[in-house]
């Protein structure tokens, strides 16, 4: 009789291959993943998971971090350290961490810079980015049948209702600061779904990128705490949906991606302010407007066609990792 393997040795098998076929190489290309994960992240607009989508590791990520459990645990203290790092598929999330760390100490830093002087060419890169990442996802869509089309307009007005929200202000107590960091990690691996986003309309995006920049240990230690809780439960969730219903589960997610566009249209006036700890004004309140009336209500130029020029990078950006992950198989 032909013996049934269970999921966890079936991915445990496939963890084994995966790290086993991956060349140094493939490893340098993995954190340039994740360190472009880093710096979507950064934005608040800009969902890390919709690059780990577009460059081939989504299912990965998601099916890796599920191995953190119960099981884990039993297998650290019956076969050691060498046995759970492979059950958890430890190269590849290290190789990813590293990159999306080095990519907030470093990278998010120009992404931020930009973001602050020159918006409307940052969100126009980033629009043309997530809507070719839109069409790369829903390709992969063989049958467009009625619970699928629902599925992916469902997703697309959930998202685009929570881009519409007003951002609230909330004291940042240890309570909020753990409980940002569950909801805002669950937010960052949703391909469409920003957990910079989040973490603005919970009035706690300032704080935590102040923690980064300033190393506030403790701020970044709760923080910290809650992203790891949301991201072990919440990896469990998205594992059985991948597993049980692929299909709506894309069709889900394309939905996110392409509500999400509303955040990141590049030309936005902007209504209401708060105020930083340092006095500086924050957009807080943001309407989206076309390129003439932007020139005609800000009194600065549109740069539509550097704007127009950067959509079509972004979107290139994404054919280009598509084809590449193709042809190297990682």
């Amino acid at each position: 009789m032909r013996e049934v393997c269970t999921f966890a040795e079936w991915y445990d098998s496939l963890g084994d291959v995966m790290q086993s076929k991956r060349s140094w190489r493939d490893y340098l290309a993995l954190s340039g993943k994740g360190m472009m994960m880093g710096a979507a992240d950064a934005v608040p607009g800009v969902s890390g998971g919709t690059i780990a989508f577009i460059t081939g590791i989504y299912e990965e990520l998601i099916n890796s971090l599920k191995q953190f459990g119960p099981e884990a645990i039993k297998i650290l203290f019956t076969q050691g350290i060498v046995a759970v790092w492979k059950h958890v598929n430890g190269t590849f999330l290290l190789t990813l961490l590293s990159g999306i760390v080095l990519s907030l100490a470093t990278i998010a830093r120009a992404v931020l810079y930009w973001l602050d002087n020159y918006p409307e060419l940052l969100w126009a890169f980033f629009f043309g980015l997530i809507l070719a990442s839109v069409w790369s996802l829903c390709r992969h869509i063989e049958r467009w049948e009625s619970h699928i089309i629902t599925a992916f307009f469902s997703g697309a007005i959930l998202a685009y209702l929570i881009t519409t929200i007003s951002p609230a202000s909330v004291e940042a107590s240890a309570l909020t600061i753990f409980l940002s960091g569950m909801v805002a990690i669950c937010a960052m691996i949703l391909p469409g779904i920003s957990g910079s986003f989040i973490l603005l309309l919970m009035g706690m995006y300032t704080p935590i990128l102040m923690a980064v920049k300033n190393f506030e240990v403790v701020t970044l230690g709760l923080f910290g705490a809650g992203c790891v809780i949301g991201l072990l439960s919440f990896s469990h969730v998205l594992s059985w949906m991948f597993s049980s219903f692929k299909t709506t589960t894309l069709a889900l997610l394309g939905g996110f991606m392409l509500g999400s566009l509303n955040k990141v249209w590049p030309w936005k006036y902007t209504t209401s302010y708060s105020i930083d700890r340092h006095g500086k004004q924050i957009p807080l309140v943001q309407e989206n407007i076309s390129p003439g009336s932007f020139e005609t209500m800000t009194g600065e130029p549109s740069s539509l066609v550097m704007a127009l020029v950067l959509m079509v990078i972004g979107a290139s950006v994404v054919f280009l990792i598509e084809k590449m992950g193709r042809r190297a198989g990682v």
